[in-house]
């Protein structure tokens, strides 16, 4: 009952929830409209994507298509996000709205207990230790074909080398990062954040990303569910065509102690 009154407390003017009825499964296309109560109470425009959030902080884009019977998120984005979260006939979704396209999702179960973490078969980003004793991190996603976690891309966390070896100052921290398909932010992680004792600027206050022609692309600090994440990551991946599986190192540019910008190399063939 206590989790029940929790679910409820989570619905505002600014959310909206999403259950089965008899008849409709997680991939029917009536699950993936974006209520029009919720559209005219928040006043805002929602015409390209959202970005969904969950607690163990995965994130999906979902890119949105209007027709006749409302404002829709396209079948291939919205059916990874049921996929990625095994979500069951009996769960119910609620959605947050908390900045311009960003949503916290929270995920409840039939007795109405929240998922707080990430659910078997899901792995969050992870943190590995290098032989150095530095933390990396390192992505991975479940095969399909044979249920086996295997490691996507050209040149992993798994196999990098020596991370050092391409900062520009070694002193500075620094973490790997393997791409996934969605790449609008840049997460830090906790356990970088607590190695290296760093510190960030206020939600939405800038920074910059530092490319290797000495290119800067502008970006601000977001905080989602109290972690920080860079704006404009994106915008580096698209630039610079980076792909789902390459693998860059961070280098995080301080003043003081609160990160004002990162230095992103990219790795060797």
């Amino acid at each position: 009952m206590l989790q029940e009154r929790k679910m409820q407390e989570c619905l505002s003017k600014s959310s909206f929830s999403k259950s089965l009825s008899p008849g409709q499964n997680w991939k029917s296309k009536s699950m993936r409209i974006i209520p029009e109560e919720f559209l005219r109470s928040t006043h805002e425009s929602f015409e390209h994507r959202v970005v969904f959030s969950v607690p163990w902080n995965n994130s999906w884009q979902l890119w949105l298509r209007p027709d006749k019977k409302g404002l829709f998120m396209i079948k291939e984005d919205w059916d990874e996000f049921v996929d990625d979260n095994f979500l069951g006939p009996d769960d119910t979704l609620v959605f947050t709205h908390q900045d311009t396209m960003y949503f916290q999702v929270q995920i409840f179960k039939k007795d109405g207990k929240e998922i707080i973490s990430a659910p078997l078969g899901l792995e969050p980003q992870k943190e590995t230790t290098s032989a150095s004793g530095n933390t990396i991190q390192i992505e991975k996603k479940p095969s399909s074909s044979s249920g086996r976690t295997t490691t996507r891309g050209r040149k992993s966390c798994a196999n990098l080398q020596n991370p050092e070896r391409y900062l520009l100052n070694p002193q500075n921290p620094y973490f790997a990062k393997t791409l996934k398909k969605t790449n609008h932010l840049l997460h830090v992680g906790l356990p970088v954040i607590r190695q290296y004792g760093l510190e960030f600027g206020p939600h939405d206050s800038s920074m910059y990303f530092i490319l290797p022609d000495g290119n800067k692309v502008d970006g601000l600090t977001k905080y989602y569910n109290g972690l920080p994440s860079f704006l404009g990551w994106a915008d580096v991946c698209q630039q610079y065509n980076l792909k789902i599986g390459d693998t860059v190192v961070c280098e995080f540019e301080l003043s003081g102690r609160v990160v004002a910008a990162v230095r992103v190399h990219f790795l060797n063939e």
